[in-house]
């Protein structure tokens, strides 16, 4: 059973759902295995407790999971976590690890298989787009040494929204513009 313990003294995310208890992703392993908006919930709620415990990296890989699933026009109790993962990124502490989101998310969306794969890719590089935009540059480099080993490209935005506008709903759509655009 999950624990009130080991929450850190920090304000929670307000775009995420409240997570009293401290969870950890094992906790939550067979609500993923059988997917759905209960294993979309319980990433989110997880994520929010692994923030909360002053986690993160391993909290923005929650939201990684959350954005794994596609429910089509479907009712969400939550919008895709893009805001949070900006939030999150954006209110980083000095004693929580983060990684580099920007070269976390370069390498997830260039790696991709598997399930809802085109999917998954094309939220990846939202994500990047997004990282790259909050996070200092010379503290979050990309990953220059892919790039040029695997000629990899990187899509622009206007190329991610031609892509994204065949597989995601318009809602989906509008929110990441507004997103991107308020922190350009």
């Amino acid at each position: 059973m999950p624990q009130r313990s080991h929450m850190a003294d920090r304000d929670s995310c307000p775009l995420l759902p409240t997570a009293d208890v401290v969870i950890r992703p094992c906790d939550i392993s067979d609500v993923k295995k059988r997917g759905g908006p209960n294993a979309y919930l319980a990433a989110l709620t997880c994520a929010q407790s692994l923030w909360l415990q002053a986690l993160p990296a391993q909290a923005l890989l929650q939201l990684n999971h959350a954005m794994s699933h596609d429910f089509g026009e479907k009712h969400l109790p939550w919008p895709m976590p893009y805001q949070a993962l900006v939030w999150i990124m954006t209110h980083r502490h000095e004693e929580g690890f983060l990684g580099n989101p920007v070269r976390h998310f370069q390498h997830l969306a260039s790696r991709m298989s598997g399930h809802n794969k085109n999917l998954r890719i094309a939220r990846a590089w939202v994500c990047f787009h997004l990282a790259e935009r909050v996070l200092p540059s010379e503290e979050f480099p990309r990953d220059q040494r892919q790039i040029e080993k695997e000629e990899l490209k990187i899509p622009d935005t206007a190329t991610l929204f031609q892509e994204l506008m065949n597989i995601i709903s318009a809602d989906e759509i509008k929110l990441i513009k507004q997103l991107i655009g308020e922190i350009h």
